[in-house]
């Protein structure tokens, strides 16, 4: 059963900063989700970014590894 993150705020910002930190363009993530047996095409990834799409758990754990990054840098943005 998949379990999906439902966003009652958005953490695309942070996912923007993350990313860029880690020098990778929406399309090395969405390759790296990939290889890690996450279905995430660029476009999927990009709408992360923006918030209109939620993200699924897994995914959110895969993004940990690929930013070299904690739990708290994704949500260290929000109030």
């Amino acid at each position: 059963m998949d379990q999906w993150l439902y966003q009652d705020f958005t953490i695309g910002a942070a996912l923007k900063r993350l990313r860029k930190r880690s020098g990778l363009t929406q399309d090395q993530v969405a390759a790296q989700l990939q290889i890690m047996n996450r279905d995430v095409t660029r476009s999927m990834y990009a709408q992360m970014e923006c918030g209109t799409y939620g993200i699924r758990m897994s995914v959110l754990v895969a993004l940990k590894s690929i930013f070299r990054a904690e739990y708290s840098e994704f949500f260290a943005d929000l109030p």
